[in-house]
């Protein structure tokens, strides 16, 4: 197989993980591989991106926003 032939595999640079069961809920934001913060709503996930330079201009986009455990509406633990 040659590389033209490979599927490309985009690695977003945020990653929201799974809602945390704790009062108020949270969901934690990695970004470039770490840690950047803890995030109770999209703006939270906005602002902790603006902050490391990064401008989000669809949060349904798996090649920039990659939702870990839920959906950008999820914020309450199931």
């Amino acid at each position: 197989m040659t590389e033209s032939n490979s599927p490309y595999i985009s690695v977003p640079r945020i990653v929201v993980l799974g809602v945390q069961r704790t009062d108020p809920p949270f969901r934690l934001v990695e970004i470039d591989g770490e840690v950047a913060g803890e995030a109770t709503s999209m703006l939270d996930v906005l602002t902790l991106a603006s902050a490391y330079g990064i401008h989000v201009h669809d949060l349904d986009d798996p090649g920039v926003v990659r939702w870990v455990g839920g959906d950008k509406l999820t914020w309450r633990a199931h």
